[in-house]
């Protein structure tokens, strides 16, 4: 594993959330690496990271529900609780982080996405209740490459699908880096539902109502830099 200063570690970390983790809000380039040729294998070999965080760990990513989202859910009958180790506190949910990487790559070359790995969250999620049915959206995955978050989707207790794209992520109102202590925070990330989620949402309640790129809420990622 490389080894970085304290200080050198702090900056590269700044430099991953500044430019990766928003990254996972805004709608910059997520297409994939090219696939080398045989003619180019050189020319297309993956660069060397200029920062990296091999293992994260804590401490959690959190959504603030929006008002219209809690007068949807009112609306169509549902009753909103959390799953694991998930809270609901002050209007927002909380999902701990409890693993992944991220890569960061020199965004002036033409390597894409230049912020590659993932924000887990296993063991937590939410749910979604009306009568005798209840989902649950639990295993919560953040692609900082693509600004989209997976995960597992169970109905009345039976497995419905496995890390299938449910929210996407916007960073129009990301607000600047802070830190608190030796916690990054990036707050303003907006959270929408995907069509995959608003239409498994739509056939298991019986509804048309949940729409495809419904606002859920503003997402604050913070994450311990040591």
């Amino acid at each position: 594993m490389r080894s970085f200063t304290k200080t050198t570690l702090s900056l590269a970390t700044a430099g991953l959330l500044i430019a990766g983790l928003s990254a996972c809000s805004t709608t910059a380039d997520a297409t994939a690496p090219a696939e080398n040729s045989s003619s180019s294998s050189s020319e297309k070999a993956t660069p060397k990271a200029l920062a990296s965080i091999p293992a994260l760990s804590g401490v959690d990513t959190s959504v603030l529900l929006d008002a219209d989202f809690a007068a949807a859910l009112t609306s169509l009958g549902l009753t909103p609780g959390t799953v694991g180790t998930a809270t609901l506190t002050d209007g927002s949910l909380h999902f701990p982080i409890t693993g992944g990487n991220v890569d960061y790559y020199d965004p002036e070359e033409d390597y894409r996405p230049f912020v590659q790995g993932s924000i887990e969250h296993e063991g937590s999620g939410f749910s979604l209740t009306a009568g005798e049915t209840t989902v649950e959206l639990t295993n919560f995955t953040i692609d900082p490459g693509t600004s989209k978050l997976f995960g597992d989707v169970s109905v009345n207790g039976e497995s419905a699908a496995t890390q299938v794209l449910l929210f996407n992520l916007y960073g129009g109102t990301l607000k600047p880096l802070q830190m608190d202590g030796d916690n990054a925070i990036l707050e303003g990330t907006t959270v929408h539902i995907s069509a995959e989620a608003a239409g498994l949402l739509n056939d298991t309640f019986m509804t048309d109502a949940v729409a495809d790129q419904l606002l859920v809420g503003i997402a604050k990622i913070t994450v311990a830099t040591k």
